[in-house]
């Protein structure tokens, strides 16, 4: 067989196994090939540095010095759990944009509050 062109009658006419292998590996490519996009459901520090870090970085607040992302600073403003730091961003106060559910999911949401939780002490 010659690998530089694809002979399509001849594998349509070697038999419905040939037809088969040929369908399953074409499949099974674009499957892998779609596999990133759901594995790379991003992680809670890929979401932070996509949609927070411009602000917060390294926990800081580059508009409210105040408000870090030190445990210490967010429970002063009551923020104490990871559903607590999703409510912010969906509805933040003024000087922060807010992420509704088509920009973050909730599952990202609360992967990002929870890596702020984990990592921010």
């Amino acid at each position: 067989m010659n690998f530089n062109r694809v002979d399509l009658p001849t594998i349509f006419s070697a038999g419905t196994s040939t037809v088969a292998t040929a369908t399953t590996i074409a499949v099974a490519g674009l499957l892998l090939c779609q596999a990133p996009l759901y594995a790379a459901d991003k992680t809670g520090e890929t979401g932070f540095k996509e949609y927070c870090a411009a602000c917060h970085a390294g926990g800081g607040n580059i508009i409210k010095a105040d408000k870090t992302l030190s445990r210490k600073d967010r429970e002063k403003h009551g923020i104490k759990t990871a559903k607590d730091i999703v409510n912010v961003m969906r509805k933040p106060g003024v000087g922060m944009t807010a992420f509704d559910k088509k920009t973050v999911s909730d599952k990202q949401a609360k992967a990002i509050a929870d890596y702020i939780i984990k990592t921010f002490k």
